[in-house]
């Protein structure tokens, strides 16, 4: 036999073989570990709504509802200090959060996320929103470039921020959705201009209240303030106007005193008391919600 016919059989017979197998089977044969078939399904809208988290506490809708927001979360780590990341830390407390609300009884609670997933900006107000929230509280933890920077803060709703540092913090966290600076989701410029009028003041002053009594609680537990009285800024995540709403920043997790404090079970307890205390106060004083 030929060299070049014996060149020829080599290539010929592999594919004499699958020929074979398809006119015996019907179907081409696949490599091990493959599939034979094809799953397709629909994926959501851009512009759908994201699903309601569950309700926890007493079946009364009249009821106070607070929503928890813990901030970042899934591949958006927030800030971070080595193993330590914001977004862990913000679930921890906000989990920790709605455990001493429930355990006190009368109020309602719900968390934008009880695990680690993302949710872009614009959704986190919206789910307050849609459940008819008395109460959004979105919990995060601060960074700075330099470590000597400690303590927790507390921001509300502001069209402009109060200070330089207010509105670079904004500037920040308005960012997070948004990977290698590409914007994740599009926030309406109907959003985006919100501004506090008349209408809205009510609930920027109960904003204002509720700010004043966590920071009141967190000094009387020994937390290091940042801030001693509410900041200003203009946060995506706390435009609803319509509730109540602040973001409590709960430490520089890049500060050695503040993140062996926001990394520890204890720690993350003492935040979480001095919230629920704040709350309880605040619906105290407005039973209404």
């Amino acid at each position: 036999m030929s060299r070049t016919l014996q060149l020829i059989l080599v290539f010929i017979a592999p594919l004499a073989v699958l020929a074979a197998a398809f006119a015996v089977s019907g179907v081409w044969p696949v490599r091990a570990g493959g599939y034979d078939y094809v799953i397709r399904f629909d994926l959501p809208g851009v512009n759908a709504p994201i699903d309601l988290p569950r309700v926890d506490g007493p079946p009364d809708a009249s009821r106070p509802l607070v929503v928890i927001d813990p901030g970042h979360g899934g591949f958006d780590p927030g800030a971070g200090a080595g193993a330590l990341k914001e977004k862990a830390v913000a679930l921890q407390i906000a989990l920790a959060l709605r455990e001493k609300l429930l355990a006190s009884g009368g109020l309602r609670v719900a968390l934008t996320r009880d695990t680690d997933r993302f949710i872009a900006l614009a959704d986190r107000p919206d789910i307050a929103r849609r459940l008819n929230a008395d109460l959004f509280v979105s919990i995060h933890a601060d960074s700075a470039e330099a470590d000597s920077a400690r303590g927790a803060s507390v921001y509300v709703l502001s069209e402009k921020g109060s200070s330089q540092a207010a509105e670079r913090f904004a500037e920040r966290e308005n960012g997070a959705d948004r990977v290698n600076g590409v914007k994740l989701s599009k926030t309406s410029a109907q959003v985006g201009a919100i501004l506090l009028d008349l209408s809205q003041r009510g609930a920027q002053a109960r904003s204002t209240q509720v700010a004043t009594l966590l920071l009141r609680e967190l000094g009387d537990a020994g937390v290091g303030m940042h801030r001693d009285r509410p900041e200003a800024a203009a946060l995506a995540v706390l435009k609803a106007p319509d509730m109540p709403s602040i973001l409590f920043e709960t430490g520089y997790i890049n500060n050695p005193d503040d993140a062996q404090a926001l990394g520890s079970k204890q720690g993350q307890q003492v935040l979480a008391e001095a919230g629920a205390k704040a709350i309880r106060a605040y619906f105290a004083r407005n039973p209404g919600g």
